[in-house]
């Protein structure tokens, strides 16, 4: 860490604890060329993930997309709260453990269609209808015997 008064690059740490918001590392350090001390603050550098739309747009990740959605598919269902909270946990584990920059919409609707399926099969269907766009009563008869099978 360069010393902001003297400018040069050999500076010790002294001290090193949590910051007040917990969310950052404070540290207390001492250059040897002009005997200042100087705090810095060390944080996790996060780069938003962005989700590429259907129609090629691309907009920010949000985690309230992704709750709503399985909040409406779960609504009237036998599945508890901390079960929804587990489930928008696990999909978004899943997003990030991917380590990419970009995520298509696509993606992330086959992440959510997955972990619902597991979870509650109406939930799922009732999900998959609104995501798939079924566009008729065949389509939609075709994905409830698929789980029935299963």
């Amino acid at each position: 860490m360069k010393c902001p008064f003297c400018g040069s690059s050999d500076t010790s740490v002294i001290d090193s604890r949590p910051a007040d918001d917990n969310t950052s590392i404070r540290r207390r350090r001492s250059c040897p060329e002009c005997g200042k001390r100087f705090t810095t603050y060390e944080k996790v550098e996060t780069i938003p993930l962005i989700v590429i739309k259907k129609d090629n747009n691309r907009e920010q990740y949000d985690r309230a997309k992704i709750e709503k959605g399985v909040l409406l598919a779960c609504r009237k269902r036998p599945v508890a709260a901390e079960q929804m909270s587990r489930i928008v946990d696990d999909i978004e584990t899943e997003i990030f453990s991917r380590e990419e920059k970009e995520i298509s919409s696509n993606t992330i609707g086959e992440i959510v269609m997955d972990k619902l399926e597991k979870a509650d099969p109406v939930a799922y269907v009732r999900f998959a209808s609104v995501y798939r766009e079924f566009k008729d009563v065949d389509t939609f008869m075709d994905e409830l015997k698929r789980v029935l099978d299963k």
